[in-house]
Order: structure tokens, then C-alpha cells, then sequence
């Protein structure tokens, strides 16, 4: 099929290029009638805007790419629903790329989007991002930059987290008020500023309320989103540490790793260890027992990530600076059977 072009509704009506191109703006120097004709003619010859050539006159594509580490875990979905509502609120489309918690993955996703013209970028780091040429790449293209969750302080650049050591210190600490005193951490990956971020947590609070740091009851989960982490990991700390009496986890899914070995070995929680979680996701609230947890403001984290993103899209196009936030939002302990 013939694609339609201003040229064609002109010669239909015999008027020019020019007169056609503002009816369709709606210019107020087109009078009323001309108007009409243009957009009936345009309808019956079925019309659209040759996106490039919008996207070449505005400087704009309306699209904002986001790159996050993985789709499994809930917290990201949850996210990805925040920023689509926002983003769809102010005619943007949204491309979503998972990194798959990998850095060549990341910088292969961050380049595609920068070669799309995308009008911004939001994303949540890989555990295995430990360089930022990448990022550095799209800020000295000019492209508004908003990190979120998983982030690198050091990118000049806006930032909406929550504060994941307060978080942890406050589980951990109300583990010890309920009487716990063998706390094990299964902590995340070494790299990302989360893991390490709820690891200090977890050590405070022990050190705060006169518990002496054990590093052997701290055990790493490589990929901190995985199940089976959670379970290999509990099998370990009771042949290890069957002395412990309760567990602080990076996340809910390796918590509910933990939880599924504990009740195939019929080691009752939390009579003989409690389990407590992060991050709130669905399942916590109906696996047997129900999890303890802090709860991330998943959906929220989406709508302000991508509202500080728009507003900076919006200054930059005015060619105007932006003032870099860092947004720090509030968790939540959610108390349930675990502990």
C-alpha cells in the first residue's frame, strides 16, 4: 500500500504543501473550514506523520529505555509497572532490555539504546558492574541518566534508592529484640553497593546491641535473586552452624530457598530458625510459613525514577541544566509467621 504524504492531501484539495502541514498542527492562521477538509482528506487517505521526520523537527523519539538485571524477581516487575504508567501518562514508549546480570550484556544494551535515540535512560546496575565507561558514554552524549535500586555513587548523575543498610540494621535488630542471638547473613554478591550496603546492616546491628561479628555465619549467594542459593545455602549453615537460631537474607527468594530446605528437613521455623527476607515480593505472603520481610517500594521507585527522568528529558530539551536528586525512599518491616 501507497504510504500518504503531505504532497498527496495537497494535490487532493488543490492547496499547498505548506497549508496542509499546519492544518494538521492546527495552526490558528488555517481557517476552520480548510481544517476540516485537510483532516477529512487525511482520514480518508489514511494519513499518519512520518514518525523521523517529527522525531528530526522536535529533536524528540518519546521513547526512555530501561535496562534492568533481570524480569524474575518481583521487586523489577513491580518497577517496570511504575515506570510505564508514568511514562504512558506523558506519551513516552518504553524499551525494556535485562542485562541478565551481566556488564558486556549492560554496555552491549546501553549502546543500542544511545544508537536509538532514546530521550533518557533509567537503570538498575548488574552485580557485575564494577566499571562505568558506559554510563559516563551516554552522560557525554548528553542523554538524561536516572539510576535506581541497584546504583554507583560515583555517576555524576539522579538516584532513587532506598537506604539498604537502615533497612537491614532495622530487621536484624528486631531479630535480636525477639531473642535471637545466632543470626546468620546470606548476603549478596560481593560487587553491587546493595549487597554490601545490607551486609554493614546486619553487621551494626549485631555490633550495636553486643553481639560479636561471626564471619562464618555469613554466607555468599552469587546471584542474589536465585532460589536454589537460598536452599544450598541453608543445607550448609546446619551442617556447619546447626547452632543457629535465626537468618537474615539479601531477598525474599533466597529466603524462600532457605524456608523449602528447612521444612524438607523438617526443621521447624521459627521454633528452631526464623527466617527473615527483603524486598516484599508476592510469594512472601503465601509461602508456608509466611515470610517476614522488608518491604521495597517497588512501584513507587518506578513513578519517581521516571518522573525525575521526564523532567530532566523536558529541561534538556530546553537546553537548560538540571539539578541531579538522590532520592531516598522509606521501607517497611512486614511481620508475618518466619520469625
Amino acid at each position: 500500500m501507497k504510504v500518504t504524504t503531505l504532497k498527496d492531501i495537497a494535490n487532493e484539495l488543490g492547496i499547498s504543501v505548506a497549508t496542509v502541514s499546519k492544518a494538521l498542527k492546527d495552526y490558528p492562521d488555517v481557517n476552520k473550514g480548510t481544517r476540516e477538509k485537510v483532516l477529512q482528506i487525511a482520514r480518508k487517505l489514511n494519513y499518519s506523520p512520518n514518525q523521523l521526520a517529527v522525531n528530526l523537527r522536535t529533536k524528540q523519539t518519546k521513547t526512555i529505555g530501561v535496562i534492568i538485571p533481570t524480569t524474575v524477581h518481583h521487586f523489577f516487575s513491580k518497577v517496570i509497572d511504575g515506570i510505564i504508567e508514568e511514562a504512558e501518562k506523558k506519551g513516552y514508549l518504553v524499551i525494556i532490555l535485562q542485562s541478565s546480570e551481566k556488564l558486556f550484556l549492560e554496555k552491549l544494551q546501553v549502546n543500542l539504546l544511545i544508537d536509538k535515540r532514546v530521550d533518557g535512560i533509567l537503570m538498575s546496575l548488574s552485580n557485575k558492574t564494577n566499571e562505568f565507561v558506559h554510563l559516563k558514554k551516554v552522560l557525554s552524549r548528553n542523554i538524561p541518566l536516572v539510576l535506581f535500586d541497584k546504583i554507583e555513587p560515583s555517576i555524576p548523575c539522579s538516584k532513587v534508592r532506598i537506604d539498604d543498610k537502615k533497612a537491614a540494621y532495622e530487621a536484624v535488630s528486631y531479630l535480636i529484640s525477639k531473642g535471637y542471638k545466632k543470626i546468620s547473613h546470606f548476603r549478596g554478591d560481593l560487587n553491587p553497593k546493595i549487597s554490601n550496603d545490607r551486609f554493614e546492616g546486619y553487621k551494626e546491628a549485631l555490633e550495636d546491641h553486643g553481639i560479636t561479628y561471626d564471619a562464618s555465619l555469613v554466607y555468599l549467594c552469587n546471584n542474589n535473586t536465585d532460589f536454589e542459593d537460598g536452599y544450598n545455602n541453608a543445607k550448609k549453615l546446619i551442617q556447619e552452624n546447626p547452632e543457629v537460631d535465626s537468618i537474615f537474607t539479601i531477598t525474599d527468594l533466597v529466603a524462600i530457598g532457605a524456608i523449602k530446605y528447612f521444612n524438607e528437613n523438617n526443621i521447624k521455623i521459627p521454633n528452631d530458625v526464623a527466617v527473615f527476607g527483603f524486598s516484599n515480593w508476592f510469594m512472601s505472603s503465601v509461602v508456608s510459613p509466611t515470610l517476614t520481610t522488608v518491604h521495597q517500594p517497588a512501584h513507587q521507585m518506578g513513578v519517581v525514577a521516571t518522573e525525575i527522568l521526564l523532567n530532566e528529558i523536558e529541561l534538556n530539551k530546553e537546553n537548560m541544566p538540571s539539578l541531579h536528586k538522590e532520592v531516598i525512599l522509606p521501607t517497611e518491616l512486614i511481620f508475618r509467621e518466619s520469625c
